[in-house]
């Protein structure tokens, strides 16, 4: 039997939903949704009602019947930390999703669980979501970060990264609990994470934490650098986060975060843009390097995921930094509904159990 599943992956300014038969692809659309109506709702998660309606609206011309779907799952967003593994949405987790206190902020991606579970409570089915962003395999040496007061905590790609991993290892005919891998996300964000005998050991937080920097992040910086700033006076802590966060990287050297915008300028000889350009791919390869030492030297792939890998320049530079640690698979873009929805098709078919939100 096949089952229809609906995913919605919610972002700040568009809604990604997709139906999947099984594996087969039926439809992907993005709903884009203006800035300016979208700032008029006080906050994110009141913007439930309009996003949820424009998904339906969506289905219906698309001629998805409601009672077609098996279930409808959500991109998790900032829920307690938690293992790997599909769960079942329920009130416990909404109401962590509603609170900003949790993880500092609440992100667009929240949205999903509460649109997937209203859609599915009226059809009566099943509501899920699968390995969110604040999905916790990290050793206990990954959360020391040298000060007491602050531990280093799991946030990453893990969607992405996971799902990727799980494809590698099956090239690699090996099961994925008996396989090490470096693997990488590069978006606006970049993450690398280690992983040893199917778990994510370590990784940096691609948002504000450790490692490189992005097209939009900021990355690792100098300590006494940034404490200078923070006391300048000439910025708010949420100015502070928000430049650190979205204004830094390529955007805050270049003008722009458009990858294909940036490998033009690259391929023109732009000294600038080059230099900027290999000097993230130095940091990348830097942090790859990293992880690849904890893992004993013992590396079976090294994945490269995300939409900036479709630079191949990037991809070159790269590739010249690391291909002496392990093989390298690449996986231009990202495979987000298609993770979204083979975690919940695994559980419909017993082939995975659901797991319990706390």
């Amino acid at each position: 039997m096949k089952y229809r599943v609906l995913a919605i992956n919610p972002g700040s300014t568009s809604t990604k939903i997709a139906v999947f038969d099984d594996t087969e692809k039926v439809f992907v659309e993005v709903l884009r949704h203006d800035a300016q109506k979208i700032a008029k709702f006080g906050g994110i998660i009141e913007q439930f009602e309009f996003r949820k309606q424009l998904v339906l609206e969506a289905l219906q011309k698309n001629q998805i019947e409601l009672a077609s779907l098996n279930a409808v799952v959500g991109r998790g967003g900032l829920v307690k930390s938690v293992d790997s593994g599909t769960y079942e949405i329920d009130e416990q987790m909404l109401t962590d999703l509603k609170n900003p206190k949790l993880w500092g902020r609440i992100h667009a991606s929240n949205l999903g669980a509460f649109i997937a579970k209203s859609i599915a409570d009226d059809m009566q089915i099943s509501s899920f979501i699968v390995d969110p962003v604040t999905v916790d395999e990290f050793c206990d040496f990954a959360r020391i970060s040298g000060v007491p007061e602050i531990e280093r905590k799991s946030l990453f790609h893990a969607l992405n990264i996971r799902f990727i991993a799980h494809k590698v290892a099956e090239k690699l005919d090996k099961e994925f609990a008996d396989c090490n891998m470096v693997a990488v996300h590069l978006g606006g964000g970049v993450t690398v994470a280690a992983i040893k005998n199917g778990k994510v050991i370590d990784a940096n937080n691609a948002l504000l934490g450790m490692g490189p920097f992005s097209p939009q992040r900021a990355g690792a910086l100098p300590i006494g650098d940034l404490l200078n700033l923070a006391f300048s006076g000439k910025y708010s802590q949420k100015q502070l986060e928000k430049k650190l966060a979205k204004e830094s990287g390529f955007i805050a050297y270049l003008g722009t975060d458009d990858g294909l915008e940036i490998e033009n300028l690259v391929k023109a000889g732009d000294e600038k843009a080059t230099l900027i350009h290999g000097a993230m791919c130095y940091q990348i390869a830097k942090e790859i390097g990293g992880y690849a030492t904890i893992l004993e030297g013992k590396v079976d792939a090294i994945i490269l995921t995300g939409g900036l890998i479709y630079d191949p320049y990037l991809l070159e530079n790269l590739k010249r930094y690391i291909k002496f640690i392990a093989p390298i698979f690449t996986y231009p873009g990202e495979k987000e509904m298609e993770a979204l929805t083979q975690g919940a098709v695994r559980v419909l078919k017993d082939l995975e159990k659901s797991k319990k939100y706390y």
